[in-house]
């Protein structure tokens, strides 16, 4: 049996003072365009999933985030997937749209107000996060956990 190998996504969970949730819409992606989703992106070969978290910040919105001030909130385990969530409250710079040929929006949403147009499994993710559980499953069969 070959070994069973996953990508590593990292989701930055930004939240500003008023409690409210950093979307962008995404837009010539190949998946979910037009839906929104927190910034995200994949580990790299070489690099650890907060330095990933990191390099995506830096790179999708303009902010510079410390290690210090990611905190682990969730990972999302689906087929071919395992989708780690990180909350962060600190940040610094200006949030910034800077990959507008991906993203045609940036948006604050209230955690309990989500658009209706969002990537399910973020939405899913999102909710977990939220309500502090730590693990879950998406997509292995007809409902997720």
């Amino acid at each position: 049996m070959a070994k069973y190998r996953v990508l590593v996504g990292v989701h930055l969970v930004l939240i500003d003072t008023r409690g409210r949730v950093l979307l962008g819409r995404r837009v010539n992606t190949g998946f979910g365009d037009g839906l929104f989703h927190v910034p995200a992106g994949h580990v790299e070969a070489g690099e650890s999933a907060v330095v990933g978290l990191i390099r995506e910040a830096r790179e999708e919105v303009g902010i510079e985030l410390d290690a210090r001030d990611v905190e682990f909130a969730h990972v999302l385990h689906s087929d071919e997937r395992v989708q780690m969530f990180f909350v962060v409250r600190r940040w610094v710079g200006e949030v910034s749209n800077r990959e507008p040929e991906k993203c045609s929006e940036l948006g604050w949403f209230e955690p309990s107000g989500l658009p209706d147009e969002i990537v399910d499994y973020c939405r899913v993710g999102l909710g977990k996060v939220m309500a502090g559980q730590v693990f879950s499953e998406y997509g292995w069969d007809s409902a997720s956990r």
